[in-house]
């Protein structure tokens, strides 16, 4: 721990973090471009070194105005940066993202709160441009492949020449303990980072009493840093971006398969919308606060693009039985 914690005060003391925080922007833009190259080509980060760099990043974006100068800065430190970094540190990258903005996030003001939402917006749209493009390509039957490539049997014809049962229900079940193997390990990374945010920013509480006492016994350095909670501001802002950034993704695959128009995207396409849908379940059964609980029902888990796409089904509203009868005047 304290040859972690060194490594971090040295990291910090090095020029380009400190130039981070310059208030000229030639100056800023020099040291992002040497930490870019540095974070590319360590793989051995811990969380705590890189909580300090990102300390530096968040000032270096904290002094950076005007809109368009802004959006690039942003871009340059999502959509650009975030894909190149070694799978190695890549989540705990985005694990100390999230930590920064958790604890600073009250403490902006209006004027520089809308450039934050944005970086947020973006880091959003990047984590499921990493996690998910290239993988929700087109929905196969992941169940008739094994993992040696050759096609399997489908479970009616796993009868044996006496005709038992009892081999078809076996295959049967071993084949879909196997795609569910094969489904884990596909979505392993992703269900790092949902677990990631709902730790964080999507917990369903602000505070929770036990969490200090299990921190003590948690002997990782990871796990001893604890993800803030909330605070319901970026809640509800994650609640807003979180199906369009979605959109964009599932809209770049289904732009190459436009000969299927015919079917759902549940159908086309292998999302784990489950998955990308848990923290917000929660939040609804769990959060106490009522505002957050209708945000997320009206944002995101009753929201007509998941009818759409086919993963809910639309909710038809029965008319009412009882008709008013017109009021035709008064009678002779």
């Amino acid at each position: 721990m304290a040859t972690a914690t060194n490594h971090a005060e040295q990291i910090q003391k090095t020029p380009f973090v400190k130039e981070l925080a310059s208030s000229e922007r030639k100056t800023r833009d020099k040291a992002l471009e040497s930490l870019s190259l540095f974070l590319r080509a360590r793989r051995d980060l811990s969380l705590l070194e890189l909580l300090k760099i990102w300390k530096g990043l968040f000032f270096c974006f904290y002094h950076s105005d005007r809109p368009l100068t802004q959006q690039a800065l942003a871009r340059d430190l999502s959509y650009t940066l975030v894909p190149s970094l070694p799978r190695e540190s890549r989540l705990r990258f985005l694990r100390a993202f999230w930590i920064t903005i958790g604890r600073e996030f009250h403490a902006l003001d209006r004027l520089r709160l809308d450039k934050y939402l944005l970086l947020i917006r973006y880091y959003v749209g990047v984590a499921f441009e990493v996690y998910l493009q290239g993988q929700i390509g087109q929905s196969d039957n992941t169940g008739d492949v094994g993992r040696d490539g050759k096609k399997r049997k489908r479970a009616g014809e796993e009868k044996s020449k006496n005709g038992k049962r009892r081999k078809q229900d076996s295959a049967t079940a071993e084949a879909k303990t196997e795609e569910n193997n094969i489904k884990g390990e596909k979505w392993a990374e992703l269900e790092s980072y949902i677990t990631l945010l709902e730790q964080g920013p999507l917990c369903p509480i602000n505070f929770d009493p036990t969490e200090e006492d299990e921190s003590k016994e948690k002997k990782s350095e990871e796990d001893s840093i604890p993800m803030p909670h909330g605070p319901d501001g970026l809640r509800y802002h994650i609640n807003d971006i979180w199906l369009d950034e979605l959109a964009k993704v599932i809209d770049t695959n289904s732009g190459e398969d436009e000969g299927e128009g015919q079917k759902s995207l549940k159908d086309r396409f292998d999302i784990p919308m489950d998955l990308l849908l848990r923290p917000f379940k929660k939040l609804k059964n769990e959060c106490p606060t009522k505002s957050v609980r209708l945000r997320v029902s009206r944002e995101v888990l009753e929201d007509a693009r998941l009818v759409e796409w086919g993963f809910r089904e639309k909710v038809v509203e029965e008319d009412s039985d009882v008709e008013e009868d017109e009021w035709d005047g008064l009678g002779d």
